[in-house]
């Protein structure tokens, strides 16, 4: 049976699909929770927690898993000539779809937290989408010194883990495929 043929989806990209949301949701439920007069801790304790919590989440977000990204992209095989590479914009607007419920139910939480810790529920999500920006950072700074996109196949990865149990593996491409920057971001 010979390789070829599969969608293959930046893993970078997937990564960086979910830090803008989160980042602004949490950004919207920490402000309302600043500005709601009525909670039982009080503004400043509220802001204090959520502050630690953005640190906290940030860091977990940031460290998960990383052993096995690292060596899924060390053990890269290249991709074939058939495999189809999925437009960035296609990967963005699939995650964000496969999450968009979750999403508002985190924002809603993080907004309804506001009456006990204010902001603080927000700044926690909003940890959680900085994190995601500085591991998909992370992966272009790994993607830069292999000279090489790591990529993997979408059927593996439907609701956006890269390195979920499903997957077994990533593809490898040089710098100039695809239409996204190492690291995920547009190309300029």
């Amino acid at each position: 049976m010979g390789r070829g043929g599969q969608a293959l989806a930046r893993v970078a990209v997937v990564v960086r699909a979910g830090a803008a949301p989160l980042w602004w949701f949490g950004l919207l439920a920490a402000g309302l929770g600043a500005v709601f007069p009525v909670s039982l801790t009080g503004r400043r304790i509220g802001l204090l927690a959520g502050a630690a919590l953005f640190i906290v989440a940030a860091a977990v977000v940031f460290l998960a898993r990383r052993r096995r990204y690292t060596h899924f992209a060390k053990a890269a095989p290249r991709a074939a000539k058939a495999d189809f590479l999925q437009d960035r914009s296609v990967t963005v607007r699939t995650w964000r779809r496969a999450w968009r419920w979750w999403l508002l139910l985190g924002f809603l939480a993080a907004a309804g937290s506001s009456f006990a810790l204010p902001g603080a529920g927000g700044l926690l999500m909003a940890g959680a989408g900085a994190g995601l920006w500085l591991k998909a950072g992370w992966l272009g700074r790994l993607e830069r010194t292999r000279d090489a996109l790591v990529w993997v196949r979408t059927d593996w990865v439907p609701k956006g883990a890269p390195v979920g149990k499903k997957v077994r593996g990533f593809r490898a491409t040089g710098l100039g495929a695809g239409d996204a920057a190492p690291g995920g971001a547009r190309r300029r």
